[in-house]
């Protein structure tokens, strides 16, 4: 450096969060945003393809493409990163229960482009306790998750010495309601659950077991409090030094080095006046940034109209140069850490770290996070009940949402509405391209592959190696599913709603408590509300709100979770004589799932029974599902629980008597 310069750090990497429709339109995405200076990529996978499942599985139906790109098979996953060098990129993938298949998938990919696997640079999330407690794309039951996330640490280590095995994400934990104490200390108790599933198998000689400790790495989030949410950034570094140090005896600082990688909240961003989600993202970009001692190695940021749908090419561009603003225009880089030596933020730091181990010691009492599950799960709607009665009270202040809600019309949404929507041929054309692989591929290589997989899980034996034979050998992800879903078996998670109490008044119920005692009366029982989750949407969230003030009002509520086929959805309502019926769906496969239980309905001669949706529905879709029969239809604009519940009640009652 010479006389009168100044030193800068390095920037963080800059990412977005992407993959739409197919693999070609997402490598041209991709291709674009790299082109705008994006410097990392964050893959987003379709459902089909998270949960195991090949695009022409019956629950797949209206998922295919809609929250990320759809890969099957290899040519897939070739086409998707065409002309964009893998040994040279750093690639993070938002897989969980697929992540051996989706990393055994990239590997073969980059072979075939000439690469030196064991350069390649990136991240699986590969973090399944979070699944069953937020996001809901888990597969398998506990125990041979982590068995499956112990094979990519053990393969990655040997193989990919520079690949995240791992992501513990605490991100969705946020999502789910999750105080910064339970975001701290669900995410500890993950990782630790990890590493002594890794330690006890034996495959990591002590000598190397730091090594491993030291490509652990978490994924965040960061909402608007953006000064706790700093404070619980250097929470997470003193801690994750203190287990690596304390239990796993880790000697070498720098491999307990807190790597995190962020993705600002996107439980925050409204649908009323979108344009102000702008400042929001910046505002929470903040939190992980400005602390250098807890500053994020990655960053990505949702775009500002995420609450209505999917983001043009635009939108994500404007959250990229938000980051290269902040990165390149600002002096943030060139200072040491400007909170060192603040007694409000140590004071602030120190309260999060012994709450965040008292609850690490009760979670640890319990036998460990797997043993916990059920606990942190009530714990997370608990959290997400009472976070929502302080917006319906006027507590917490949302603006444009609950205060100042009078708007001039945003000039930003356009005549296509402002996002991308996937057409249902990017279904067909994605089923045709399989069936069309499967036709050409070597039947019996795939098949002898497949055999080989199948022993290989039941013996217990370490998957990967077997996982990318299986796609050398064009092996589909709905076939290298079916395999472990076959050994492992399947798993349901619990909801959390029946262990929720009560939380209070802060919004009163006592009105809507008598008006449905008043509609029971009038249909001979208790008023029933069946809350059904069609496809693979697993963001239970919505659901889990809606069944527990249902249930707080005195209604009978069945809710049986995420992932159930419209022939299940409506074979429950009848057998449960439901008076009203509630659809929720945020992945974009809302037209084709609710057409299907609507004509179902029909078919069984429900057709009294009144349909209610909630999800991310453009206005034009609102329309289509009315006319299929839908008696409301909600959106994140619509807040208030007891306005909806109002509506149920007033559906039910409108029925005529129907037998207990």
């Amino acid at each position: 450096m010479t006389k009168g310069e100044t030193h800068r750090d390095r920037p963080w990497l800059i990412r977005t969060y992407s993959g739409h429709s197919t693999a070609e339109a997402s490598n041209e995405l991709y291709r674009k945003n790299l082109a705008a200076g994006q410097t990392g990529l964050s893959v987003a996978f379709d459902l089909p393809t998270q949960t195991g499942y090949d695009s022409d599985h019956i629950l797949a139906r209206g998922e295919v493409g809609k929250v990320g790109v759809p890969i099957s098979h290899l040519g897939d996953m070739k086409k998707l990163f065409e002309g964009i060098p893998l040994e040279q990129m750093n690639t993070s993938m938002t897989i969980n229960a697929t992540a051996p298949w989706l990393l055994a998938l990239y590997i073969v990919a980059a072979e075939d482009q000439g690469a030196d696997v064991s350069k390649l640079t990136g991240t699986v999330q590969n973090d399944l306790i979070k699944e069953y407690l937020s996001r809901g794309t888990y597969v398998f039951p506990p125990e041979p998750s982590l068995k499956l996330i112990k094979d990519v640490i053990c393969y990655t280590y040997t193989h990919i010495p520079k690949w995240n095995p791992t992501n513990v994400c605490s991100y969705h934990l946020q999502e789910a309601g999750a105080t910064p104490v339970q975001e701290l200390s669900f995410a500890l108790a993950t990782a630790i659950a990890v590493l002594d599933e890794v330690k006890a198998s034996g495959e990591v000689s002590k000598e190397d077991f730091p090594a491993v400790v030291g490509r652990i790495s978490f994924f965040v989030n960061a909402g608007l409090r953006f000064i706790t949410e700093m404070c619980k950034m250097r929470a997470f570094v003193d801690l994750w030094d203190e287990i690596c140090e304390t239990r796993y005896g880790v000697t070498d600082p720098k491999l307990r080095r807190f790597r995190y990688g962020v993705q600002v909240n996107s439980l925050g961003l409204t649908e009323p006046q979108p344009e102000n989600n702008v400042y929001r993202i910046l505002l929470e970009m903040l939190a992980v940034v400005l602390s250098k001692k807890a500053r994020a190695r990655a960053v990505q940021l949702p775009a500002w109209n995420e609450a209505l749908g999917l983001p043009r090419p635009w939108d994500q561009q404007w959250s990229i140069r938000m980051q290269q603003i902040v990165a390149y225009e600002t002096d943030l880089l060139e200072y040491a850490d400007i909170f060192d030596g603040s007694k409000e933020i140590e004071a602030k730091v120190e309260e999060l770290k012994q709450e965040a181990r008292a609850e690490l010691a009760a979670i640890e009492k319990m036998g460990g996070a797997v043993a916990a599950i059920e606990h942190m799960k009530s714990e997370l709607v608990k959290s997400n009940t009472a976070r929502l009665r302080t917006i319906e009270s006027g507590e917490k202040i949302v603006v444009g949402v609950n205060k100042w809600t009078e708007s001039e019309p945003s000039p930003l949404s356009g005549e296509a509405g402002g996002i991308i929507t996937v057409p249902d041929s990017v279904e067909l054309g994605q089923i045709a391209n399989l069936k069309e692989w499967r036709a050409n591929r070597d039947a019996n290589a795939a098949s002898a592959a497949l055999a080989a997989l199948k022993s290989t899980a039941q013996e217990g034996r370490n998957i990967m190696e077997a996982s990318i034979t299986c796609a050398r050998a064009g092996v589909t992800t709905g076939e290298w599913g079916a395999v472990l879903r076959d050994v492992y078996g399947e798993y349901r998670a619990p909801t959390g709603v029946s262990d929720t109490p009560d939380l209070g008044e802060e919004v009163t119920l006592d009105d809507l408590r008598e008006k449905v005692e008043a509609a029971s009366g009038k249909l001979g029982r208790t008023l029933t509300f069946l809350v059904g989750k069609p496809g693979l949407d697993g963001h239970s969230n919505g659901a889990e709100q809606i069944a527990v003030r249902a249930r707080d009002i005195g209604m009978d509520v069945v809710y049986e979770g995420i992932r159930l086929t419209p022939a299940e959805i409506v074979d429950a309502a009848q057998e449960q004589n439901a008076h009203v019926v509630g659809l929720s769906i945020l992945s974009g496969s809302h037209v084709p799932l609710v057409r299907d239980v609507m004509a179902l309905m029909r078919e069984r001669g429900m057709d009294n029974v009144p349909v209610i949706v909630g999800g991310i529905i453009p206005e034009a879709d609102e329309n289509i599902l009315r006319q299929v029969g839908v008696s409301r239809v909600y959106t994140p604009k619509d807040f208030q629980l007891n306005a909806i519940m109002g509506d149920i009640v007033e559906l039910a009652g409108a029925m005529e008597s129907v037998g207990a």
